[in-house]
């Protein structure tokens, strides 16, 4: 755990790219144990595609994701 004793999940210059369209460009985003965040922006700005990668529905074409620093991009979604 980190120094203050609370998990953090974190998504790291996150990118995402649909056939030639950048949808996600270079995201990050930081949540600490016992935080309730929420992605706000309009239709197509990202914010689904964002949490999929973050849970690992889908995986990111750049960036990482880190549960308390320890990289997980590659981990499925039922082993988050």
């Amino acid at each position: 755990m980190n120094s203050n004793n609370k998990l953090s999940l974190q998504g790291r210059d996150l990118i995402k790219i649909y056939s030639k369209r950048k949808v996600v460009n270079g995201v990050t985003v930081k949540v600490s144990q016992g935080e309730i965040v929420g992605l706000l922006g309009p239709n197509g700005a990202g914010k689904t595609t964002t949490f999929y990668m973050i849970t690992g529905m889908i995986r990111p074409n750049s960036g990482d994701i880190l549960l308390d620093k320890k990289k997980i991009t590659q981990l499925p979604m039922y082993k988050r």
